[in-house]
């Protein structure tokens, strides 16, 4: 395993004991075994369960919501992370992490936020869920209450920072997508203290892929059993054609390259024998097959390729070496050493999986009339929190309101409370 050292077990801020022990007990778990806790303990986390993943958790018997994806994003970065020789337990929590930032309403309440947030320097989810970690989850506070947020390791922030920079560059010129709001800049700093260059950590490029994984594989298995998404267009190479070009205009990925990997698994016999889905026992038993062989297939190339690769071999990084007791072919790989490497097969069936999700389920009328709604509600709740703070927001929200300097300061805390919110809540405050 990786040599993870005392800098990337670091914590901002120095805990005192617990004090109310019934018993002298030493904490047996290590420091990441800690941060998967708290985040697993943590009430941003519990609230994804009312937070939309692909379909609404109000539609449909059992659709997948931001909790239960990120769930089974945790678990695919371990598995990735153990293949690699990464601590399990800080890719597990990256994965946890990955979405904890997100609004009501997903990417459509991310858009809302944004628009929204025209004081403040916008919303963006990555860059909520740093501020969650560092600031807004109420777990550690100094005596003069300034909020640490769950107070977790460097390394374990550093993992789940999927683009490790701010919304705005020294030069003045901004990042679309970006891990950190510009007021954050000072928490970033110190995160990625050690860092040579731009490069996300590895253990967040193994959450930012297992996110990849679980969308396309795992979202699709809740559209095909919504009847929103049927896998036969695998075989129709008009509809294959369609898809790829969705593909490509939604990803970047030639739609050549897709129709080719549309082929490879229609080759699959999984993924014939998860085609005729009829929502029998039988059908449902083939499609969690297909899911599980689909997993299994991206997982262990990505590990074998990426162990292979010549820039990830043992080398550089003395502390990662066979005199820590680590496998040298895995000693290179962790936290600023190494890089994901995504086979293009593996890459291309991924994304001609997500692009089925895309063009049957984002893309309808339906959809897009549902999500102006929300975008309306969001809107209200906006209006409503503004002109009645402080007293319309929750305590822990007033108090960072009275403190903020400025008006871009307070319209954040707005920002910061929506944010928080479930749908439901949100929907009875638009509601009120």
């Amino acid at each position: 395993m990786y040599h993870y050292t005392d800098h990337d077990i670091a914590r901002m801020y120095h805990e005192p004991a617990k004090r109310s022990m019934l018993v002298s007990h030493q904490d047996e778990r290590g420091p990441f075994a800690r941060d998967r806790a708290r985040v697993l303990h943590s009430a941003a986390l519990r609230s994804l369960a009312d937070k939309t993943q692909v379909v609404s958790p109000k539609e449909g018997d059992t659709p997948r919501t931001r909790l239960t994806h990120s769930l089974e994003v945790a678990q695919i970065a371990r598995g990735i992370g153990a293949g690699l020789g990464l601590d399990p337990n800080l890719c597990e929590m990256a994965g946890l992490t990955h979405d904890i930032g997100h609004p009501p309403y997903g990417h459509n309440g991310e858009h809302a936020l944004n628009e929204l947030a025209v004081h403040c320097g916008g919303f963006e989810g990555n860059a909520q869920t740093l501020r969650i970690l560092t600031r807004l989850e109420p777990k550690v506070l100094d005596e003069r209450d300034h909020s640490y947020g769950l107070n977790l390791t460097r390394a374990a922030l550093d993992a789940a920072c999927k683009y490790p920079v701010t919304k705005t560059n020294p030069d003045g010129t901004t990042n679309r997508k970006y891990s950190c709001y510009d007021e954050d800049r000072q928490i970033l700093e110190w995160v990625r203290d050690g860092h040579t260059d731009g490069r996300a950590a590895m253990e967040a490029q193994v959450m930012d892929f297992a996110d990849d994984i679980a969308y396309s594989v795992h979202d699709v298995e809740d559209g095909i059993i919504s009847g929103r998404i049927h896998l036969n267009a695998l075989w129709d190479q008009e509809a294959l054609e369609s898809l790829g070009a969705s593909g490509e205009t939604a990803f970047g990925v030639s739609a050549d390259r897709l129709v080719d990997a549309g082929g490879r698994l229609r080759n699959l016999q999984v993924v014939a024998a998860a085609a005729e889905f009829d929502g029998s026992l039988r059908g449902r038993r083939n499609l969690k097959a297909m899911t599980s062989e689909l997993v299994g297939r991206y997982v262990g190339a990505i590990i074998e390729e990426t162990i292979a690769h010549p820039n990830n071999q043992a080398g550089e990084g003395g502390d990662m070496s066979a005199e820590h007791g680590v496998n040298p072919s895995h000693a290179r790989l962790g936290r600023i050493h190494g890089d994901l490497i995504v086979p293009d097969q593996v890459l291309t069936e991924v994304t001609l999986l997500k692009s089925l999700a895309v063009l049957y389920v984002m893309n309808t009328p339906e959809r897009k009339e549902r999500q102006r709604n929300q975008r309306e509600r969001v809107a209200m709740v906006f209006e409503y929190l503004t002109a009645g703070a402080p007293g319309a927001l929750d305590p822990m929200f007033q108090l960072w309101w009275e403190q903020a300097e400025d008006a871009a300061a307070r319209e954040r805390v707005v920002i910061d409370q929506i944010a928080s919110m479930t749908e439901s809540r949100l929907a009875r405050v638009a509601q009120a």
